[in-house]
């Protein structure tokens, strides 16, 4: 069967010119993508007699160089709607995306990181034809500029001045400035940079105490610090949780006050709730003897509140009595 489609397929090469010229492949040169982003490379093909072939089409795609070893293959059988051999599973980092059957043979990657950046290399083989056709794509993953940090380094034992370092990352890699404190750059400054990684710098200038800036800049974007931070900013943080801490302790205070209230109101003895005493004093004339001198004497009377008396629940113990009016009246002594 398989020498049958090779003899198709070699006959169509020579009746169009050549094998080669006969197959058709497209993908895109450059495909760009931030990091942490999905991505599809495109890649479709045609070969000689693409309607009538019914064997096995194999796709696989490499990476870094045209003769490494795939990191993806991909077979199916073009007659037949049977299921396609590790082509989709929808789990892994890759599969591929569109039909294969019209020869859509893109490549989907799930969350690209900075690994992933470089070359890959379509390719599509057909069943009993030794030649493959292939063509690259170069995949360029994106990191808009940021710092990551900034520090003081300390003079070591070779006697180096300190020096201030800013870590910067960035897919192109940034150019970084070092600003003074008005915003204006430095062109006098001792600069030293140094690759520390993967789309990574280290910057570092002489530092006397003074503030400074580092900004790192690229098509993408830009980012900038300040050493040291700002003032303004650390003391309205500072003086905002001071007022949370302050209103907190008052909630709290106010809280434990009417909680003891409340308390001691529960706990009173209910005899005095609704009574009130009241001490009326009045002075009053005596009964006036014939020739005798009057004398006024003090009275004194203890009075309950008739008040008391409508609260149907407030009962008084038995040990309590009412005081007897007193009476003082005028005594002649002859």
């Amino acid at each position: 069967m398989w020498q049958q489609q090779t003899f198709y397929l070699i006959l169509s090469g020579i009746i169009t010119g050549s094998l080669s010229v006969s197959w058709d492949m497209a993908v895109s040169p450059v495909v760009f993508v931030p990091r942490g982003e999905d991505v599809v490379l495109p890649c479709s093909f045609t070969h000689p007699g693409q309607q009538h072939y019914s064997g096995v089409i194999t796709v696989k795609w490499l990476a870094r160089q045209s003769n490494a070893l795939p990191f993806f293959i991909c077979s199916f059988r073009n007659e037949s709607m049977e299921g396609k051999r590790g082509c989709a599973e929808s789990q892994l980092k890759y599969s591929t995306y569109g039909d294969l059957r019209r020869g859509e043979l893109s490549l989907f990657i799930r969350r690209v990181q900075l690994g992933d950046n470089g070359t890959f290399f379509c390719r599509v083989e057909l069943e009993g034809v030794l030649q493959y056709f292939q063509k690259e794509t170069q995949l360029y993953v994106t990191v808009q500029p940021q710092i990551l940090n900034m520090s003081v380094v300390e003079p070591g034992s070779d006697g180096a001045p300190r020096r201030l370092q800013c870590e910067v990352e960035g897919q192109p890699l940034p150019n970084v400035t070092w600003l003074s404190a008005s915003g204006t750059p430095m062109q006098d400054l001792e600069v030293k940079n140094q690759q520390s990684g993967l789309a990574r710098l280290l910057s570092s200038v002489p530092y006397l105490q003074e503030v400074l800036s580092c900004r790192a800049e690229s098509r993408l974007g830009a980012a900038e610090r300040r050493h040291p931070a700002a003032q303004s900013t650390t003391l309205i943080v500072s003086v905002i949780v001071s007022g949370l801490i302050v209103l907190l302790l008052l909630l709290l205070g106010t809280g434990c006050i009417a909680y003891r209230r409340n308390r001691a109101r529960a706990t009173a003895s209910p005899i005095y709730e609704n009574t009130e005493t009241v001490e009326n004093y009045r002075l009053q004339d005596s009964d006036r003897p014939v020739g005798g001198s009057v004398e006024l004497q003090l009275v004194y009377s203890t009075l309950n509140d008739a008040s008391a008396s409508q609260h149907a629940s407030v009962k008084k113990p038995v040990y309590q009595q009412e005081e007897p009016e007193v009476l003082y009246s005028p005594v002649n002594f002859d």
